[in-house]
């Protein structure tokens, strides 16, 4: 299961995720993407929550970077975990995605919490 939830705004989009990105799921994220991607230079995926992404969830994240690519936008994944980092390094998206551990102030995301805070400093200092 995946619970999406976005912010959309002067061309901009948020997306905050929670749950899988597989085979399933991937199909309704493609779906939804599909009706913004259109309409905004810059798209944020906020990984916090996301536990788990299938080759169907790193094939629809190829297909946004391309299409934002082809019309000179931009992609960041935010506060992805270890296990998907380790994914996106040993697939070469970590070459082609943006990906920042950094805060959702740079969208329109709600505030994180003190515990993701803290993980942050965690990964910071490690």
């Amino acid at each position: 299961m995946l619970n999406i939830e976005k912010t959309t705004e002067d061309g901009r989009a948020c997306y905050m995720l929670e749950g899988r990105l597989d085979a399933v799921t991937s199909v309704e994220f493609e779906e939804d993407l599909a009706g913004v991607l259109p309409e905004i230079k810059e798209l944020i995926l906020d990984f916090e929550k996301v536990d788990y992404v299938s080759s169907a969830g790193l094939r629809v994240l190829l297909a946004a970077q391309k299409q934002m690519d082809g019309k000179e936008g931009s992609l960041k994944l935010l506060n992805v975990c270890d296990t998907i980092m380790d994914i996106m390094e040993v697939t070469g998206f970590d070459n082609i995605i943006c990906i920042e551990n950094g805060s959702k102030e740079e969208c329109d995301c709600p505030e994180e919490t003190e515990e993701a805070e803290e993980k942050a400093d965690e990964k910071e200092e490690a």
